[in-house]
C-alpha cells in the first residue's frame, strides 16, 4: 500500500515539474507546504503517534473496551480543539511565519507575498492530517495496517487532479497546488472514517479533565516533538538557509528529497508503523526476549533493503531525475543541481531509515527522555555541519548535513539501546554483513556499467528513458538478490509473523 502511494507521489512530482519547473513559484509553494508538513510530523505522525500508540496498546491489552474508547474520545477532543486554535493562529500569522522560515524571500516582495498567500491556504492541512494520524494510530493498534498505508495516496491524487485541471483557472497558477493540499487533507480524513466506524472506535466529542491516559499522552508528546522530528526541524532550518541561496535551491532540494523519501517511506515508515504497536504489545506483556528479537529482525530487514537503495540512489541519480522530472519547464541545469542534492542525501539514507526503526525501541517502552537528548545533540551537530558545508557545496551541503545528522542520530540510538540492555543482537551479524557487502559490490558494478554517460540521459524521449531506466533497475535488483541467494539468503528466513 505504501508502495502504491509513493508511485502516485512520483507521478504527482513529474506533473508539477513539467508544469512549474524550478523557480519562484515552486520555491514559494514548497516553502509554504513545508511548514504545515513540518507541523504534521511534529504534532501528528511524529510526536503524537509515538506518544499515543504505546498507551493505546496498553489500554487495549490491559483495560476494558469502554476504558479504551474513553481514552480515544478524550484525546481526540483535546487534539481537535488544540489544532483548531493552532490553525487559526497559523492563518493569521502567515506573514510572520514566512519571515521567520524564509527570510531570503524578503528581497523579492512578489515572491514573499505569493508564499504568504499559499501558506494561508495550506495551513489548515495540519488540522486534517493530524486527525488522520490519530485515526491511523487507532487502526494500526488494531492491526489494520493497510488502511493508513494507502491513505496518503489521496493527497497525491488531489495534487494530480488539481495540477492538471485546476491550474488553468488559477491566477497565479501555482495556487492550484495549495488548494490540492487543502482538498487532499479532507479526502484522507474522510477515507478513514468508515473503517473507524466498523471497529466501533470512531471518536466522540467528550473530554474529562481527570482522564489519566489522555494526560499521559500529552506528557509524553511534548518531549517527543524533538525525539521523533529532529530531521524535520533540520529541514525547516535548511529552508531558511536555502532561501538565502540562488533561486531554485529550495526546489532542487525538494525534488531530491522526494526521491530520497521513496525508500525512506516505503521501508522506514512501513517498518516503523508495524514495529511500534508490536513492540508496545511485547513490552506490556513483559516479553523482553521477544522485544529484543523483534528489534533485531527490524534492523536486519533495514540493512538488507536500505543499503542497496542508498547505493542505487547515488549511482542512478541522473537517470532518475532526468526520467521523472526533465520535462517541460524543468531544465538541464535543474537536473544537475538536483542530482548534487540527491547524491548527498543518498549518503545518509541508511541513517534516516534506521532512526525510524530504532526510535520505536524507546517509545514503545514510553521512554521519551533518551531519544530527546539524542535528538538535541543531533540537531546541534546538523546545524554546525550546515554552516560548514553550505559555502563549499551550496544546497548540496544542506542535504549532506541532514544525511550525516541522521546517521549520528541512529548511531546514538543504537548505542543507548545496547547500553540500557534493551536490545541484544542475535548471532550471525558479521557473516550477515559480509554477505550483503559482496552483493552490494556485485550490484554496484552492474549499475555502474549499465548507466553509461550521464549526459546521455538528457536527450531522447520520455518513453525511451523510462524503458532504459526500468531495465537498469530490474538488472540491479536481480543482480543483488541473485547474489544474496547464491550466498545462502532465503526469503523465509526473514518472515516474522509475530509482528502481525
Amino acid at each position: 500500500m505504501t508502495f502504491i502511494s509513493r508511485i502516485l507521489g512520483f507521478i504527482r512530482d513529474m506533473i508539477i515539474a513539467r508544469i512549474f519547473g524550478a523557480g519562484i513559484a515552486t520555491d514559494a509553494f514548497f516553502v509554504a507546504f513545508r511548514i504545515p508538513n513540518l507541523l504534521r510530523r511534529l504534532f501528528a505522525e511524529g510526536a503524537f503517534s509515538q506518544a499515543f500508540v504505546p498507551i493505546l496498546a496498553e489500554y487495549k491489552n490491559t483495560r476494558t473496551a469502554e476504558e479504551t474508547r474513553d481514552l480515544i474520545d478524550h484525546i481526540s477532543t483535546l487534539l481537535t480543539i488544540t489544532l483548531f486554535v493552532v490553525t487559526l493562529i497559523g492563518v493569521v500569522a502567515s506573514p510572520w511565519i514566512i519571515y521567520a522560515s524564509a527570510p531570503g524571500f524578503l528581497e523579492n516582495p512578489e515572491k514573499f507575498a505569493l508564499t504568504v498567500d499559499l501558506l494561508r491556504i495550506t495551513f489548515p492541512y495540519i488540522l486534517f492530517i493530524s486527525l488522520v494520524a490519530l485515526a491511523g494510530g487507532i487502526l494500526n493498534t488494531y492491526g489494520k495496517f493497510n488502511v493508513p498505508a494507502i491513505t496518503p495516496a489521496f493527497l497525491n491524487l488531489s495534487f494530480i487532479a488539481c495540477a492538471l485541471w485546476l491550474t488553468p483557472y488559477m491566477q497565479p497558477p501555482v495556487l492550484a497546488l495549495a488548494w490540492a493540499v487543502f482538498i487532499g487533507g479532507i479526502l484522507q480524513l474522510a477515507f478513514q472514517v468508515p473503517f473507524l466506524i466498523r471497529l466501533e472506535r470512531l471518536p466522540r466529542i467528550r473530554f474529562n479533565v481527570k482522564e489519566s491516559g489522555a494526560w499521559r499522552v500529552i506528557k509524553l508528546m511534548g518531549p517527543a516533538v524533538f525525539g521523533v522530528s529532529v530531521s524535520q526541524i533540520s529541514l525547516l532550518i535548511n529552508t531558511i538557509f536555502a532561501s538565502l541561496l540562488v533561486t531554485g535551491s529550495v526546489s532542487w532540494l525538494y525534488y531530491a528529497d522526494r526521491l530520497m523519501e521513496f525508500p525512506a517511506g516505503l521501508l522506514g515508515v512501513a517498518l516503523g508503523t508495524i514495529l511500534l504497536p508490536s513492540l508496545a504489545r511485547h513490552y506490556s506483556n513483559n516479553s523482553n526476549e521477544e522485544y529484543s528479537r523483534l528489534l533485531d529482525w527490524g534492523l536486519r530487514m533495514t540493512m538488507i533493503l536500505t543499503l542497496p537503495a542508498a547505493l542505487a540512489l547515488g549511482l542512478l541519480s541522473t537517470p532518475l531525475i532526468a526520467t521523472l522530472f526533465h520535462h517541460g519547464a524543468f531544465t538541464d541545469h535543474d537536473v544537475w543541481m538536483t542530482r548534487e542534492a540527491l547524491t548527498a542525501y543518498s549518503i545518509g539514507l541508511i541513517g534516516l531509515i534506521l532512526v525510524k526503526v530504532l526510535a520505536p525501541g524507546f517509545y514503545a517502552r514510553q521512554n521519551i527522555k533518551t531519544p530527546v537528548k539524542i535528538a538535541i545533540i543531533t540537531l546541534i551537530a546538523t546545524q554546525l555541519m550546515n554552516l560548514a558545508f553550505i559555502f563549499p557545496f551550496q544546497h548540496a551541503g544542506l542535504a549532506l548535513a541532514i544525511g550525516l545528522g541522521a546517521c549520528l542520530n541512529a548511531g546514538l540510538l543504537y548505542y543507548q539501546l545496547r547500553k540500557q540492555n534493551i536490545y541484544q543482537p542475535q548471532a550471525g551479524w558479521l557473516v550477515f554483513f559480509l554477505k550483503i557487502s559482496v552483493a552490494l559490490i556485485v550490484m554496484g558494478g552492474v549499475l555502474w556499467f549499465a548507466v553509461g554517460d550521464h549526459s546521455s540521459w538528457l536527450v531522447g524521449s520520455t518513453l525511451e528513458r523510462v524503458a532504459k531506466l526500468s531495465w537498469i533497475v530490474c538488472l540491479g535488483a536481480v543482480s543483488y538478490f541473485a547474489a544474496l541467494w547464491i550466498l545462502g539468503f532465503r526469503l523465509k528466513d526473514f518472515a516474522k509473523q509475530q509482528v502481525l
